[in-house]
């Protein structure tokens, strides 16, 4: 059957990596062809559309909104195809499934939980990566990943949310039993370099109170997660999230004295395509929507 209105199907994969990467040099590394084969399959396209798919700077490439838009259609025709050669093959997606998670929260809340999770999907193995902010799939070899949701999702990526942010202060037990009417007055405050604004931002969600009072002392740890540490030992008060101190609460280990409130954010699991086109990654969202249902405080609301 003659298509006289298809482009050159050779062109398609050069062109898709350059709009998903906005670069022919990272789409040439993907693929494992040099820069000026990219260029050239690019060109031909633009040719064989009668119509140019990028905006070129002296050192930027942008998509024009046809391209994405066409670029989007081949992740789709893409995704199909795999779907249905593995399915004429017998074949399923096989090997571990490789997924990045933020430092503190594979820590103290996913990898506490991989029993459950060998249990409930015994056929599902995962190899896991520390790792935060934005993903690019191809390069890091990463197949999803689990990211608080503090910046843009990147176009043809899926994205699912999973739980919301709530955080709120959380000392040793006796520590909290000192706090009541006083505040923090005499009390050392814990920082964490990679969320410098956690105290900033509960005060701004509380407003004022006697807890704003000033501390005697404040001390920062270089992550998150060994601020929350040092908060179990008793150093101190931290600003811990829900989601990451649950454990520690239930143990009896941390206090939450003022509860916990709802920052705005949250955590969803981002996928290079929708998670349902791939068998291993639609189990592990299966079993993760379940562990977030039991991270909303007792007294919050779970997402709408």
């Amino acid at each position: 059957m003659s298509r006289p209105d298809l482009p050159p199907l050779n062109t398609l994969l050069p062109f898709e990596a350059t709009v998903r990467h906005a670069s022919m040099t990272q789409a040439a590394q993907e693929l494992h062809v040099t820069h000026g084969a990219v260029s050239r399959q690019v060109q031909n396209l633009e040719r064989a559309l009668g119509t140019p798919l990028f905006e070129r700077g002296p050192r930027s490439l942008r998509p024009t909104p046809q391209a994405r838009r066409l670029a989007a259609a081949v992740r789709d025709a893409l995704d199909l195809i795999e779907a249905a050669a593995l399915e004429v093959s017998g074949r399923e997606r096989g090997g571990p499934l490789a997924l990045s998670c933020e430092p503190t929260l594979l820590m103290r809340w996913l990898i506490p939980r991989l029993p459950d999770l060998a249990s409930r999907v015994p056929g599902l193995t995962l190899h896991l990566s520390a790792g935060g902010g934005q993903v690019a799939f191809a390069r890091d070899t990463v197949d999803v990943a689990l990211r608080r949701d503090d910046f843009p999702v990147p176009e043809g990526v899926s994205r699912v949310p999973l739980f919301e942010e709530w955080i709120g202060p959380v000392c040793r037990p006796e520590l909290a039993e000192t706090l009541t009417g006083r505040g923090f007055g005499g009390v050392t405050l814990l920082h964490t370099s990679t969320r410098p604004a956690a105290w900033d931002d509960w005060r701004r969600l509380t407003g004022p109170t006697a807890t704003t009072a000033t501390s005697a002392s404040q001390q920062t740890f270089e992550h998150f997660y060994l601020a929350l540490q040092a908060a179990v030992a008793g150093v101190g008060v931290a600003i811990g999230p829900y989601a990451l101190v649950r454990d520690d609460l239930v143990r009896g280990q941390l206090a939450a004295p003022y509860g916990f409130v709802a920052d705005g954010t949250g955590y969803g699991l981002l996928s290079p395509r929708p998670p349902e086109r791939d068998a291993r990654i639609a189990a592990l969202l299966e079993w993760l929507r379940g562990q977030a249902a039991s991270l909303v405080p007792p007294d919050g609301a779970g997402i709408g």
